[in-house]
């Protein structure tokens, strides 16, 4: 007879996954536990966190300002059991409603060959019954190793010396190091956010927001370094927008991986 533990360990192994493949680049997602992107690899070679503490792996995605809900994250959206619709070359996956927060999210994957892109709109379904303003906010978790550019000047970035970054190029770059705490910036980028390491680079791409559009305390893009040699986050948000009851927003991040030149 199995033991509870077991039969949890058993359940997490048998999780169902789906794969949006392109050229040499796999990115794997995982519905019943919050429509994750759990492995991101360019043929053999992993990109993306494989930690297994909670919120230390994978990508997801959350609602800002995060001052609406604090921590942990909202369960329904960030961890719950999505609906899976496969149909004409999108694979789209759609939470239950939050109990606490009264939103939907809905994630559509595809390709764009032509572009050599993989593709994810970022949908939020307003079902409070009352108008509400939100943000989309994707949060990637990398290992803490390689490096990290956007283009903003590096005095602009804020708070100032928590990081290291420098001025290369045009863009700012920060090469992962170690703390013994927890770090966060956020900047006003211009519409795209990259990380390099072990021979690969791992580009985004997403609307470019003026300095006034996204929510009050947040940025266009946010990088979280955990303390030691852990994980990095690499954040973008969108635009902070008013949404009617019943209305929804739509965001698309733009994903490339590549080997490095």
């Amino acid at each position: 007879m199995l033991s509870a533990v077991a039969l949890l360990m058993s359940s997490a192994a048998m999780a169902q996954t789906k794969e949006v493949k392109i050229g040499d680049v796999t990115m794997t997602i995982t519905p019943e536990k919050g429509a994750k992107i759990t492995s991101l690899k360019y043929q053999d070679q992993e990109v993306i966190s494989q930690l297994r503490w909670p919120e230390s792996f994978g990508s997801t995605f959350w609602t800002s300002p995060q001052k609406e809900w604090n921590w942990p994250p909202v369960f329904e959206l960030d961890k719950g059991v999505y609906e899976v619709i496969e149909k004409d070359g999108h694979l789209v996956m759609t939470s239950p409603v939050s109990e606490k927060l009264k939103y939907r999210v809905r994630k559509d994957f595809s390709t764009d060959k032509k572009d050599g892109a993989i593709v994810i709109t970022y949908s939020i379904i307003n079902e409070s019954g009352e108008e509400r303003k939100v943000a989309p906010w994707e949060i990637t978790r990398v290992p803490n190793a390689g490096v990290i550019k956007f283009d903003a000047p590096v005095e602009s970035i804020w708070p100032a010396g928590l990081m290291n970054f420098e001025q290369k190029d045009g863009v700012a770059c920060y090469a992962a190091d170690e703390a013994q705490q927890n770090r966060k910036v956020n900047a006003d980028g211009k519409g795209w956010l990259s990380y390099e390491n072990n021979g690969l680079v791992l580009t985004k791409k997403f609307a470019d927001l003026k300095a006034d559009e996204p929510a009050l305390g947040e940025a266009e893009i946010q990088v979280y370094v955990n303390r030691g040699k852990t994980y990095i986050e690499l954040e973008s948000q969108g635009a902070y927008t008013t949404l009617a009851p019943g209305a929804e927003l739509s965001w698309t991040v733009r994903w490339y991986l590549q080997p490095a030149k």
